[in-house]
């Protein structure tokens, strides 16, 4: 039973298929060399696993807009970035870990970023991906995303995030168990 819970039906791999697709057409800038028949064939054969695209749906669920922005040569992979303009509003209000969720000693968010990109089947975007995501959009103009931590700062008890401000990005710290109801996370998926 366990096995079906990261499964969409039928209808729902149409459905998401259709709202991908669409998507893809409409921001043709962000894959410019990309073609959707090869992705719909990535994503509707043998190739895609079940779960990614149920992750894949999870990123849509949760309000991230994922789209295709790159293509992997050395691993035949298709790279999916969340693509929301604002961070996703149904991954907001999170610290950045466990760790510091359960440092909290009242007022406690609901869950944490990795833990929550995790069960998604997703990844954080690193500082570069983040970067790379702010050249094809203006996104967190009016939010912010936690990115993934380098060890050593996150040892001392801080977290990294990023935003877009006066036509840049800034890359911040915060002690890792803060959370503010226009901060989320953005993630990656390889399929």
């Amino acid at each position: 039973m366990n096995n079906n819970k990261k499964k969409l039906s039928p209808r729902q791999c149409k459905e998401l298929l259709s709202v991908l697709n669409a998507r893809f057409e409409k921001n043709r800038s962000r894959h410019k060399d990309i073609e959707w028949d090869k992705v719909q064939a990535r994503l509707s054969g043998n190739q895609a696993s079940a779960e990614k695209l149920w992750s894949l749906n999870e990123m849509e669920r949760t309000g991230g807009e994922p789209d295709v922005v790159g293509y992997d040569k050395k691993t035949g992979q298709y790279i999916f970035y969340d693509c929301s303009v604002e961070s996703p509003k149904g991954r907001r209000s999170v610290c950045y870990d466990r760790e510091a969720l359960e440092s909290r000693k009242a007022h406690k968010p609901e869950n944490n970023a990795m833990d929550m990109a995790a069960a998604m089947g997703i990844e954080l975007l690193t500082e570069e991906q983040y970067r790379e995501l702010q050249q094809l959009g203006n996104f967190d103009t009016k939010t912010s995303s936690w990115i993934i931590t380098p060890s050593d700062i996150r040892k001392l008890g801080g977290a990294l995030f990023a935003d877009f401000r006066y036509g840049r990005v800034f890359v911040y710290h915060n002690g890792a168990e803060s959370y503010y109801a226009a901060r989320a996370f953005r993630g990656s998926l390889r399929i």
